[in-house]
């Protein structure tokens, strides 16, 4: 029998003060997600603080929930608190070339 040292269960809806439902309801498990600039100085505690953490780099909500190892609907919830305090934003990360652009990019080259 092994003697690994076991991880404190915390119960999902303590993560969430009881909510099951985000309020930001059009997060799906495939968008992506990046912290804000002052995110990682902002007073967050356990899984808010991790996910920030994580964002610093576009992670999916699916990421995280893997990350966190916690259900997907308290992560959606979690994030969506963040979205609401300006600390998360949605979408592809300022800089950052997106998909339609590069394909622009690649049709006008052609053209030349």
């Amino acid at each position: 029998m092994s003697h690994e040292a076991e991880e404190p269960v915390v119960r999902p809806f303590m993560l969430t003060g009881g909510r099951t439902q985000p309020l930001h309801d059009d997060l799906r498990i495939e968008t992506q997600l990046y912290a804000a600039p002052a995110a990682l100085s902002a007073p967050l505690r356990f899984e808010a603080r991790r996910i920030v953490e994580l964002c610093q780099r576009p992670q999916s909500v699916a990421d995280l929930s893997s990350a966190l190892r916690a259900p997907l609907g308290v992560v959606r919830v979690i994030v969506a608190d963040l979205m609401t305090q300006g600390l998360l934003q949605a979408g592809e990360m300022p800089g950052e070339l997106t998909t339609a652009l590069i394909e622009r990019i690649r049709d006008r080259v052609r053209a030349l």
